[in-house]
């Protein structure tokens, strides 16, 4: 084999965005052979163009007309259909999350490491954002020292009241599992702990449908506790403009700060744990240089990540993003709106069958009737840098 034959199950806004990178030769070596959507007028666009059409991910998986499925559905079926991708033969891509719940992620990982000859990637794009990589390489090179502490504010994920209207599925427990944490800031959990590693407990303070008539959170404000020592702190919201994005990161040796696309480094001339211990003068501290660390613009983000699972599945290259890495961002979403429900702390890794129970109960005891409306698009590629 010397081409992957791809096939999208789902085409709403990110089925849509990856076929045109496909048809447009952005991923080398890589065709897409064939798109799939419940929606029939979804399609037709696509079987001009001469891409098989398939009504189901079940026919497109027994069709035999793809090699490798790139899962964008609604999350709650992200896990079935991947188990059944995997036992049809086939290579797995899943957009982000993996799952709606910790449980379900922990059985598709399961079925994927039954197969491994076949390549189970995801689709978190941030980690070839030349920003995140280089607060990563400043991290696990040392130059920040120890981790102290983390605080990431993410309020600029506003979303109308037309968006949530925009899909039956959206913002329900049953048809997404959760709210800003599990679909706004998934890419954002999972560049956390990428970058300084997991927490051991978190707390957080929720807010279900506190800006919109919704079911699940929309406003998130949560403390986290690091294995190390470290502290932070991640907030985010769908309800609040203008918003921040700002992501603070601290160490012994000095201070992260990326906001408005600006990387600043303070650098601590001493470390301040060694400044602590052998500093004769109370109120003093080290001297300090500051620099702006430049960053190009990422590119393509998503056709590198394609461009990757391409590779892995023909030449045996390395995953960007393994597939079973989105466990954890899951695990946090999870985590943290556990948390905000039970009104205490979570210790993390955090037991997925209690998890699983409560979600199930709010789906069971859900009563929100939802009115679907068509909703433009057109600013929806905006939402990818954050």
């Amino acid at each position: 084999m010397n081409s992957v034959r791809i096939g999208i199950i789902g085409m709403g806004n990110m089925g849509k965005f990856h076929a045109a990178d496909l048809l447009a030769g952005k991923v080398p070596r890589a065709t897409l052979a064939a798109v799939g959507s419940t929606s029939p007028g979804k399609l037709s666009e696509y079987a001009q163009k001469g891409v098989q059409v398939f009504g189901t991910a079940e026919a497109m998986i027994a069709s035999r007309t793809i090699d490798a499925l790139l899962i964008a559905t609604p999350h709650p079926q992200h896990p079935p259909q991947g188990i059944a991708a995997f036992e049809a033969g086939l290579h797995v891509t899943v957009e982000k999350p993996i799952a709606s719940h910790k449980a379900d992620a922990e059985r598709l990982i399961a079925v994927a490491r039954a197969h491994p000859k076949q390549v189970f990637a995801a689709m978190f794009q941030l980690r070839v954002e030349p920003r995140y990589m280089k607060i990563r390489q400043l991290i696990q090179s040392g130059e920040l020292g120890k981790l102290v502490r983390v605080v990431w504010i993410m309020t600029d994920w506003f979303r109308s009241e037309a968006y949530y209207q925009s899909g039956g599925w959206r913002a329900t427990w049953k048809g997404e599992g959760g709210g800003v944490l599990l679909n706004q800031c998934l890419h954002q959990l999972d560049a956390l702990q990428w970058m300084v590693g997991m927490p051991a407990r978190v707390q957080a303070h929720i807010g279900l449908g506190r800006h919109h008539d919704i079911e699940v959170e929309d406003d998130v404000t949560c403390h986290l506790e690091f294995p190390g020592g470290a502290t932070g702190a991640f907030i985010s919201s769908t309800g609040e403009t203008p918003g921040s994005n700002r992501l603070e990161i601290a160490g012994t040796k000095g201070r992260l700060i990326l906001e408005n696309d600006k990387l600043i480094f303070t650098r601590n001339a001493v470390p301040t744990d060694e400044w602590c211990r052998t500093s004769k003068i109370g109120f003093k501290k080290p001297d300090t240089t500051v620099e702006e660390i430049p960053i190009p613009p990422a590119v393509d983000s998503h056709a590198q990540l394609m461009t990757n699972f391409v590779g892995a599945v023909l030449d045996g290259a390395p995953l960007i993003a393994p597939g079973a890495d989105g466990l954890h961002s899951v695990e946090l979403a999870n985590a943290m709106l556990f948390s905000g429900l039970l009104g205490r702390a979570v210790d993390l890794p955090m037991d997925s069958a209690a998890y699983e129970t409560q979600l199930n109960a709010l789906i069971a005891a859900s009563n929100k009737v939802k009115t679907v409306v068509e909703v433009s698009a057109e600013d929806f590629a905006a939402s990818f840098r954050r």
